[in-house]
């Protein structure tokens, strides 16, 4: 296949960016996404130019690295499909392509595609531990768990942090990742004794780092790669409504 690329470049935080397009041909449909990206970079580096800095590590779908948005759509057309796992053949020979970073301001841009998704990583140190000595791995089924709650902790837990929500979202509200953080410790025994700090704290940590408000328009329960619902933004509202009235 032979595409048009058109990739935002930006050098850095502070310069402006801009679309540039490039041609490449020869591209296999069973390349990945990201195995294409890296082809023009291959050209980019043989032609003495700045190769496209992008984000990836397991290339396995399952690290949440590889944040791209696509045509605009974070991670691409194909629903429940991280970048990395996204095909060429979901492509056609003569395609114009648009591939761009996160959109959001709590997430600068580093270089090119590359962000800074570290408010991330400041909403879990806000609460998303458990500090109850636990011992060694427990036997199998030796705490009780409901079904219904363990299933639901199971599914909020395959969160991979990568960002998706936040980028679909029109706020660039980071609630489906908190939500889903949230939830998968709160449903478990282990949890219970952070259960409203928790919240509280990871709440402040979001909105601190700039994160939009959640108008539940849905977004990003569409964009997440990993189908995570918009249930557990019930289950952090609610949480959070008995742990501000708990602090009151």
């Amino acid at each position: 296949m032979k595409l048009r690329l058109r990739i935002w470049r930006q050098s850095d935080a502070e310069s402006k960016g801009k679309m540039v397009s490039y041609v490449i041909d020869g591209v296999s449909e069973d390349a990945s996404f990201l195995e294409m990206l890296d082809v023009l970079n291959e050209e980019l580096i043989a032609d003495g130019e700045d190769p496209v800095a992008f984000d990836h590590d397991c290339r396995e779908g399952i690290c949440g690295a590889c944040s791209l948005v696509i045509d605009g759509q974070p991670h691409g057309p194909q629903a429940a499909t991280t970048t990395c796992q996204l095909h060429m053949r979901q492509y056609s020979d003569g395609d114009t392509i648009d591939i761009e970073p996160w959109r959001a301001g709590a997430f600068p841009v580093v270089k090119d595609l590359v962000v800074d998704r570290s408010a991330f990583d400041r909403i879990i140190q806000a609460g998303g531990y458990i500090s109850a000595p636990t011992g060694t791995a427990p036997d199998a089924h030796a705490v009780p768990v409901p079904k219904a709650d363990a299933d639901a902790a199971f599914s909020a837990a395959a969160c991979i942090g990568c960002g998706a929500c936040v980028a679909a979202c029109p706020n660039g509200s980071g609630m489906l990742f908190m939500a889903a953080k949230v939830a998968h410790l709160g449903l478990m025994p282990q949890g219970q004794p952070e259960r409203h700090t928790r919240v509280l704290g990871m709440v402040a940590a979001h909105d601190e780092a700039g994160f939009g408000g959640c108008t539940n328009t849905g977004e990003c329960s569409a964009a997440c790669p990993k189908e995570i619902g918009l249930d557990v933004i019930g289950r952090l509202n609610k949480d959070f409504r008995k742990a501000a009235a708990r602090a009151a």
